[in-house]
């Protein structure tokens, strides 16, 4: 029995060095941790438990038969965070670089089955260099198998991927179908085809960051939802997001405790909205004095940054919350902002999460560009998303919603269940002198005449009190008891009952 439980000891020893010390070691130089130490840091301490350690690739073409190493590229199994379930799977940079053989994809394959049927989150470690070459069509069918749990899973278990090394082709596709992507700066890439292929059949010159790097995936392609600095930081910011996220849509929001109290008024948001309607001011102070303790996870920080998305908790719940921003473009919203935001009302409609949703949005941006590019299907994304939402909505109008924008932006009409505005919300088709200049055009050489139908028509309809007047507010509120009014409005919406007809699936404009 010695040596037979000494033998077991030896195996497991040699499966988690994955490549040799040697190969660790190289792993440590580009400032990277291995796939074992990645999963120490995410979860909780000794939580972990391992499947599939002791299996190997089955390949015998260009002499694979002769190098074998338990575990085969990647790590799988479960664990908890914050006492929570959750399954995981770190591709192991050591071994074969981490490519997908056959073997590899059915030990991924066993953890998302296994995620789906219990019903729990699934996380992805990505450090890998797409298939393995040695496997040709066996490998490409192990990424479809992967892709096709990615599918179903989808809208029934959050999946969350980080991307931790170089990854290309099916390393980049399954991440893309998950729900949020997280890459860590200067040692993570994400590229259909690397800066060699890009060379061979293109002819252009370009490094691994200018092609798929973080900074690229976070401010200009939207791919990524976050970077961070290194592989620890990211870890522990995902462990902040699974906190906020349910386990699986028929799970309930998770709950902590609340240590600040909803009574209490904030007097400085009566001074956040400036008196000129012209300057800018920061959307986020709002968030972060409505939220539980300051605390706000954003998503898509740095791109289209004139909306705000994120997570926060009212009364130990988690929201999602989605606010134009007037500090980039006047809160304006475009066709980057609107794909942003509909994804992420989306997501939170899935998993039932509440959401809160602050307007101050001059309208949609004008010119050929956003036209060319696609403005009337991208804004009708977010349209259809809010309007598809049967989860708790509620909306707060700060300043401006004008024109269609207005509409947009979870209001009465798309079946807002409460929506408020401050004093200061001007809710109209368009702004006083683009209003003005169209319906008094025979009075525009008269500046005298122009200032006295500005003025009129600011009376008349720039200001909450018509749109309260017919039932699209609910009530106008004071700043101050910002905080307080939405926590009662979701306090109440607790038990909100609303299905849409049934369906297949929608056909959302994409």
């Amino acid at each position: 029995m010695k040596e037979i439980l000494h033998e077991l000891e030896v195996r497991r020893e040699r499966a988690r060095m994955g490549g040799g010390q040697a190969r660790i070691d190289a792993q440590h130089k580009r400032g990277k941790l291995t796939a074992r130490e990645r999963i120490d840091i995410f979860l909780d301490e000794g939580s972990f438990e391992e499947f599939d350690m002791f299996v190997e690739h089955r390949s015998t073409d260009f002499g694979m038969e002769k190098s074998k190493i338990a575990g085969d590229g990647v790590v799988t199994g479960w664990g908890t965070v914050n006492g929570r379930t959750v399954f995981v799977f770190a591709k192991d940079f050591t071994v074969f670089g981490g490519s997908l053989s056959e073997t590899h994809a059915q030990k991924i394959m066993k953890v998302q089955d296994m995620a789906l049927k219990n019903r729990a989150p699934i996380i992805g470690l990505y450090d890998a260099g797409g298939a393995r070459i040695q496997e040709g069509v066996a490998a490409l069918g192990g990424y479809a198998e992967v892709f096709q749990r990615n599918v179903l899973a989808s809208g029934v278990i959050p999946q969350i991927s980080v991307i931790m090394g170089p990854c290309a082709g099916g390393d980049v596709y399954s991440p893309a179908m998950t729900d949020f992507i997280f890459m860590v700066r200067d040692t993570s890439y994400m590229f259909v085809t690397g800066p060699d292929v890009v060379k061979t059949v293109t002819n252009e010159t370009v490094t691994s960051e200018e092609l798929g790097g973080a900074s690229v995936h976070t401010t200009k392609s939207s791919i990524a939802d976050g970077a961070y600095d290194n592989d620890v930081d990211a870890l522990l910011q995902v462990r902040r997001l699974v906190d906020f996220l349910p386990q699986s849509n028929t799970s309930p929001v998770p709950e902590i405790e609340c240590f600040q109290s909803v009574e209490e008024t904030d007097g400085s948001l009566d001074t956040l909205v400036p008196a000129n309607a012209n300057k800018p001011y920061d959307i986020k102070e709002l968030i972060l004095k409505t939220v539980d303790e300051g605390d706000f996870f954003e998503i898509q920080e740095s791109f289209a940054k004139n909306i705000v998305c994120g997570f926060g908790r009212i009364e130990g719940s988690t929201v999602g919350f989605v606010a134009n921003q007037p500090m980039v473009l006047a809160g304006v919203l475009d066709s980057d902002a609107s794909r942003k935001a509909a994804r992420f009302v989306r997501f939170c409609d899935c998993f039932s999460i509440p959401v809160v949703t602050f307007v101050d949005v001059p309208g949609f941006l004008p010119g050929t560009a956003q036209e060319y590019g696609g403005l009337i299907k991208h804004g009708a994304k977010l349209l259809f998303a809010f309007a598809e939402a049967t989860v708790p909505k509620v909306t707060l109008i700060t300043r401006k919603a004008y024109g269609g924008a207005y509409d947009v932006m979870a209001s009465k009409h798309l079946r807002g269940d409460f929506n408020y505005a401050w004093p200061t919300a001007q809710i109209a088709v368009m702004g006083a002198k683009g209003a003005v200049e169209i319906i008094f055009r025979k009075d525009i050489a008269d500046p005298e005449k122009i200032a006295a139908h500005t003025k009129m028509y600011e009376d008349r309809f720039l200001s909450p009190f018509v749109a309260a007047e017919r039932g699209y507010i609910d009530e106008v509120i004071m700043p101050h008891s910002t905080r307080k009014r939405i926590a009662r409005a979701l306090r109440l919406l607790r038990n909100k009952d609303l299905e849409n007809p049934w369906k297949k699936h929608d056909n959302i404009p994409l």
